[in-house]
């Protein structure tokens, strides 16, 4: 049985997938000298590319009893938030529509730099697991992140793409991306 899933984890959807998370955490740990609207334009492209790719990730079974060890500290995570953060400006909350029957239903202010780091820290920690070469830890970290897409990341993902698609394409003329305008608002 475990000779289908080692071949599952080295499958095209899984690399494609493992190739286009990677892209998206190494795009946002270099993002410190990048303006705002420059991020959420590579945002806008990646974003719906990621949610593909792991649409196409096949179900696994996790063979490990324990789970996968976690990479991305709070302070890493407080720093990547920090940094985008800063770069949304006052564009950073959004309102998010939760549907009927999720336990928070109702609407609710989101953030975009939350939303991205969030979406980083599952997305840093599958790929350092996938990376470590031990089949196992790999099959389950395919396992694991399919799971949090499913339950998370993916609606995540959705909101905070609307947010961006709002940013982007606002008429308000207002807008302006860091380090082209001293303006307070720096998207």
């Amino acid at each position: 049985m475990m000779e289908k899933e080692e071949k599952v984890i080295y499958s095209r959807q899984v690399v494609e997938f493992a190739a286009s998370a990677n892209e998206y955490c190494k795009y946002l740990e270099s993002t410190q000298e990048i303006g705002g609207i420059e991020i959420l334009k590579v945002m806008q492209r990646l974003l719906p590319f990621i949610y593909l790719r792991a649409s196409l990730l096949p179900l696994l079974e996790p063979v490990l009893d324990e789970s996968n060890e976690k990479t991305v500290t709070e302070f890493d995570w407080t720093r990547m938030h920090d940094n985008l953060l800063s770069k949304m400006g006052n564009n950073d909350p959004f309102p998010v529509i939760v549907t009927a029957g999720d336990p928070s239903d109702g609407l609710y202010t989101g953030s975009i730099a939350e939303s991205l780091t969030d979406i980083y820290q599952d997305l840093k920690d599958f790929i350092v697991s996938y990376k470590s070469g031990n089949e196992e830890v790999m099959n389950d970290a395919v396992w694991e992140v399919l799971m949090n897409f499913e339950e998370f990341w993916g609606k995540k993902l959705l909101n905070v793409l609307t947010a961006i698609h709002s940013v982007l394409y606002s008429e308000d003329e207002g807008i302006a991306d860091n380090g082209e305008n001293d303006d307070e608002e720096t998207v």
